[in-house]
């Protein structure tokens, strides 16, 4: 098992925020099923005013690249991301369009 964190924002806006929380609490089956389909054992977002945390544990099947190709080709998934990022927001080093980057670990304890 691997395990990947990443970290991106939200606009901040207190009301954006609290819808983006709400979609967090009812995910469409179609994206939990497509995260588990690509080899996500387990993914958790954590969220403090507008900076969002995600850390996801993969099993051996899983490649960032059959991912993404699989989230291109997925209707339901292009709908979720768009409408995402209605609230979400680059990090000030991303790329136009990049949202979670990929976070290098420094310490473990």
């Amino acid at each position: 098992m691997s395990k990947y964190c990443f970290a991106l924002d939200l606009k901040d806006d207190e009301k954006l925020i609290g819808e983006y929380k709400k979609y967090h609490q009812e995910i469409w089956p179609e994206i939990t099923k497509s995260i588990v389909d690509a080899g996500v054992l387990n993914l958790e977002i954590f969220n403090v005013h507008n900076r969002l945390f995600m850390i996801m544990e993969v099993d051996a099947s899983f490649s960032f690249e059959e991912k993404d190709e699989l989230d291109k080709n997925n209707v339901k998934v292009q709908e979720w991301e768009a409408l995402m990022w209605k609230y979400q927001q680059g990090l000030p080093l991303a790329k136009k369009g990049e949202k979670w980057i990929l976070m290098e670990k420094i310490y473990q304890l």
